[in-house]
C-alpha cells in the first residue's frame, strides 16, 4: 500500500462531478464563475463545472440544491408506486409491469409505502443518493453553487433517476423480467451502488478532515482512498450511477450509463483537473501520478 503523501501547495477541493456528469455531480454546476486563483487556460475553465479555488459562500444556491434533491425521491415514489407518466407509454402500445405484492419488512414506515421488494430497492436508491448528495452540499463542498446550477443539477438527477425507474416499469427494458426475486441484475447493481456511494462519500470525508486541520493548510491530501486512484470520488460516482441504472434497466442501461460517465470523466473532467493540479502542484503532482497510476477506478483505469 502506498503511504499517504503531502503535496505542498494549496489543494483544490475536487468535489463530486455530477457530469459531470455530476455534475453532470454532484458538482458545482454550470454557471460557476472562474476563480482568480485558477491558473488554467480560459478554454479549460469553460469546460469545468467547478470554480476551483473559489470559496465564496452561496447559501441560496445550496439551499435550492438541498431542497431539489430532498424532494426528488417523491417523484420516484410517484413513478414506482402510482405509475406516474406510464399512461403515455401505454398509449403507444408499450406494456408496463404490474405493481406486484407489497414488501413486508416489519417496519411500519417502509411497509406503508406499499412497494414491491424490487421497487422498494429502486426507491431506496433514490433516497440514498439524495441523502449522500445533501451531506455533500451541506458539509463537504466548499465551492460556490449558483442558483441556476443548483436547479440544473436538480433536473439532471430527476431525469437520470426517472430513466432508471421507467426502464424498470417497461416490460421491454425492465431488469426484473418478471422473474424470481432477487434477479442477478438487482444483486450486481445493488452492490455496485453501495460500494460506489460509500467510496465517494468516504473519500470526500477523508479529504475534508485533512483539509480542516490547520497544520495541513496549503497541502493536498493523497492518502486514504485517494492512494488507490487519483480521482477516486469520480470512480465511486461512476460505480453507483452504473449500479442504479443496472437495477432499473438491466445490463444494457447500466453499461450505457457507465460508459458515458467514464467517457465524460476521461475526456473532460479528469484532463482539465489534471491541468489545474499540474500548474498548482508541479513536481509534487507528477510524483503523485507515478505513485498512483490509476485515475478513476483502481486496477481498471
Amino acid at each position: 500500500m502506498v503511504a499517504p503523501t503531502v503535496i505542498s501547495l494549496s489543494a483544490p477541493n475536487v468535489t463530486g462531478s455530477i457530469p459531470k456528469a455530476q455534475l453532470l455531480f454532484i458538482y458545482t454546476m454550470p454557471g460557476a464563475r472562474a476563480s482568480v486563483q485558477d491558473p488554467r487556460s480560459e478554454a479549460s475553465k469553460k469546460k469545468d463545472l467547478i470554480a476551483r479555488g473559489d470559496y465564496t459562500p452561496t447559501p441560496a444556491g445550496k439551499t435550492v440544491f438541498f431542497l431539489a434533491r430532498g424532494l426528488e425521491p417523491i417523484l420516484q415514489y410517484s413513478i414506482l408506486a402510482h405509475g406516474l407518466g406510464t399512461s403515455l407509454f401505454q398509449r403507444v402500445g408499450l406494456r408496463t409491469l404490474a405493481p406486484g405484492l407489497p414488501a413486508r419488512t416489519g417496519f411500519t414506515i417502509i411497509d406503508g409505502l406499499q412497494l414491491s421488494p424490487y421497487r422498494l430497492v429502486l426507491f431506496g436508491m433514490a433516497v440514498g443518493a439524495a441523502v449522500k448528495q445533501n451531506i455533500w452540499v451541506t458539509t463537504l463542498s466548499g465551492e460556490p453553487m449558483p442558483v441556476g446550477g443548483a436547479l440544473a443539477l436538480g433536473v439532471y438527477n430527476a431525469v437520470v433517476n426517472s430513466m432508471s425507474s421507467y426502464a424498470f416499469l417497461l416490460s421491454a427494458t425492465s431488469a426484473s423480467r418478471e422473474s424470481t426475486f432477487p434477479q442477478p441484475a438487482l444483486i450486481i447493481g445493488s452492490r455496485l451502488y453501495v460500494v460506489g456511494l460509500l467510496t465517494e462519500l468516504v473519500a470526500e470525508i477523508q479529504r475534508k478532515r485533512f483539509k480542516a486541520d490547520p497544520k495541513n493548510k496549503g497541502r493536498a491530501y493523497t492518502g486514504g482512498l485517494w492512494q488507490f486512484a487519483r480521482h477516486i470520488n469520480y470512480g465511486g460516482y461512476t460505480m453507483w450511477r452504473t449500479g442504479y441504472a443496472m437495477v432499473g434497466g438491466g445490463y444494457t442501461l447500466g453499461a450505457l450509463v457507465g460508459a458515458f460517465l467514464a467517457w465524460d470523466f476521461g475526456t473532460r473532467a479528469i484532463p482539465i483537473l489534471n491541468e489545474y493540479c499540474e500548474k498548482r502542484y508541479g513536481a509534487g503532482w507528477e510524483q503523485f501520478k507515478k505513485d498512483t497510476p490509476y485515475r478513476l477506478i483502481p486496477l481498471l483505469y
